[in-house]
């Protein structure tokens, strides 16, 4: 009875939550954006198609430095459901499932308590961060994943010393599985923040205890197999490819560090509350609890600083932010006089500042004629475009009336929520308090939705992909002036090999690795037009091509059909006449013959 009450209080509660955001409308809009989410789920149906489930390949050009096991989830999707958008970001959603139960019994665990487990979890599934990321088919999120899992498995640990062995074990199989999600960080991460822990606690020696023999050998056995194929099949003989990128980063380290607060916002209030020192019911399991949470923050925080420092780096800091403000909230709403006041206030004060400013654009914002690309309404800045979502900074004034709908929905969500919540923490209704905070981000997340649909045609070309798909012939040469990831939704919705241009002067391509001869690039001469097409493919993959400028232009003027997608700011020269077949997201698609009549638009 005692778990079905659990059950009914905490954990049906969370998977409607579950449910409502990622297992349901979000599985099917937007369409994929260009990037590593179309880029990710052509890889994935080129393994399905083509075979090869070794090492990564998109139209023929090979991603080492890219671990399998994201792309091996959406090809067994593909292979159980077909290829579609919501059959590509449903292991995603699978996996956001995963962390929750992951952080769950963390919490659990750590905390003694489900409700601050609840607490934990909610956190998790309303935060910005998780809700954006989570949609998308990148490696972070597993990565994610198997952070949390392996922690789970090292504090059991700590408290189950019957258990060792199967805790040990566990926890390498959780490192194996990360390492072939995100190379050397699925090792990494774990381990430093477990050594750090015992290191702060004078425990060190738990680690003789706990059975390293038998992990190191679970890791290797999961792990090796893979990487002595992969090896053997592209003839490389080193681990530099599971190595993190140490390139520098795209986001300023300035921008990197505060974000972690607001890809949880508003629950990073009480994380940080959950850290202040002061009096507890139980200050060592506080105090325990502050050092692993804390400990795992800063080790992500200080790892992804210095290798690629891209914002979605940060997820795997969440689920412990999620842990701090969960403790919090279960301890507050368990006392008879509860301390959430002040934050009350705060959120309420800046609740209602944001929907003054939210307000101003909904009312000051002209709506946009029907059919007006959204493109034509922004201010491009280029250097913006080094954050994920940075193209949202596009944004002008004008192209707010396109967002009407969610505008609505978030001025009255703001609003309501931080009103009630304030309300009802003045009269030490905590439990009130937090669900209309949750009720409030939940609504702001769905018009977060909302608009990034409205948006989508500037992030992804899967528009002019339809469009001119019905006309696209085996035959036919479609060029990208870009490259394969500016463009990776228009290769994925084509369903078509394309031709990268090279804009050099004197273009060269150098091949990629090739396994069984398979995988060619070279740069095509006029006569070898008939080579080109469609996804017919050798058992392992398609053949890819580049293509330069000169030859570009010499067959624009022959008689076969040649398709251009390009950025409209870059459209390259060229010779005679050319045909302007669709135009959308600030992107367009050219060709040197009009259309007869099997493109819609």
């Amino acid at each position: 009875m005692t778990t079905l009450r659990t059950a009914k209080r905490f954990v049906f509660p969370l998977l409607g939550i579950w449910v409502l955001l990622y297992c349901s409308f979000s599985l099917f809009k937007p369409p994929l954006l260009d990037g590593s989410d179309a880029l990710s789920a052509e890889i994935a149906r080129e393994m399905l198609t083509g075979g090869h489930w070794l090492t990564p390949f998109a139209n023929g050009i090979v991603y080492p430095h890219h671990p399998p096991l994201l792309y091996w989830t959406v090809a067994v999707s593909f292979g159980l459901f077909d290829v579609s958008d919501w059959a590509a970001r449903l292991p995603v959603a699978i996996a956001i499932l995963g962390l929750s139960i992951a952080t769950f019994s963390l919490g659990r665990r750590i905390f003694h308590s489900p409700a601050a487990a609840f607490y934990a979890v909610l956190s998790l599934l309303t935060s910005y961060g998780v809700f954006l990321f989570g949609h998308l088919l990148i490696r972070d999120v597993f990565l994610c994943v198997w952070t949390t899992l392996a922690l789970n498995f090292f504090w059991r640990s700590l408290s189950q010393q019957k258990r060792l062995l199967e805790s040990s074990l566990g926890f390498a199989a959780c490192c194996a599985l990360g390492v072939l999600t995100e190379g050397l960080s699925g090792l990494v991460l774990p381990l430093a923040i477990a050594v750090l822990y015992l290191a702060f606690t004078h425990n060190l020696g738990h680690l003789r205890r706990w059975h390293p023999i038998p992990a190191i050998l679970i890791f290797l056995v999961l792990y090796l197999p893979w990487h002595f194929a992969a090896r053997h099949a592209l003839r490389q003989q080193d681990l530099l490819n599971l190595l993190p990128r140490f390139t520098g980063g795209r986001v300023p380290l300035i921008v990197f560090w505060p974000l972690l607060l607001l890809w949880i916002i508003p629950w990073c209030a009480f994380s940080l509350r959950a850290l202040r020192i002061g009096a507890s019911p139980e200050p060592n399991r506080r105090h325990q609890a502050r050092l692993f949470c804390g400990l795992w923050i800063l080790t992500v925080l200080v790892f992804f600083s210095f290798t690629a420092r891209q914002e979605f780096n940060l997820l795997t800091a969440l689920p412990p932010m999620a842990l701090l403000a969960g403790g919090w909230l279960a301890e507050d709403e368990a006392q008879p006089h509860h301390q959430g006041r002040i934050a009350a206030w705060i959120l309420f004060f800046f609740g209602i500042a944001a929907a003054a400013l939210v307000a101003y654009y909904l009312f000051a914002a002209p709506r946009p004629a029907p059919g007006t690309d959204i493109a034509t309404l922004l201010h491009p800045n280029p250097g913006h475009h080094a954050v994920f979502f940075a193209s949202f900074l596009d944004l002008t004034r004008a192209s707010m009336g396109a967002f009407k709908v969610p505008l609505w929905i978030t001025v009255i969500s703001l609003i309501v929520g931080v009103s009630a919540g304030l309300f009802f923490r003045l009269r030490d209704n905590a439990r009130m308090a937090n669900m209309f905070l949750a009720g409030m981000i939940v609504a702001i997340l769905i018009a977060a939705h909302l608009a990034l649909n409205t948006f989508s045609p500037v992030l992804s070309s899967e528009i002019l992909a339809e469009a001119i798909h019905p006309e696209v012939q085996p035959g036919d040469l479609v060029v990208v002036n870009g490259s394969l990831d500016s463009a990776s939704s228009f290769v994925f919705y084509l369903e078509h090999n394309v031709l990268l241009l090279d804009q050099g002067s004197a273009a060269e391509a150098t091949p990629a690795p090739c396994t069984q001869g398979y995988f060619d690039t070279q740069v095509v001469a006029p006569g070898a037009i008939g080579q080109i097409g469609g996804r017919d493919a050798p058992p392992l993959g398609p053949t890819t091509f580049s293509i330069n400028h000169a030859t570009v232009c010499s067959l624009w003027q022959g008689p076969a059909r040649v398709w251009l997608w390009t950025p409209l700011e870059d459209v390259p020269v060229l010779p005679g006449d050319f045909y302007v077949i669709g135009r959308s997201g600030g992107k367009e698609v050219l060709s040197n013959q009009p259309n007869t009549g099997g493109a819609s638009f």
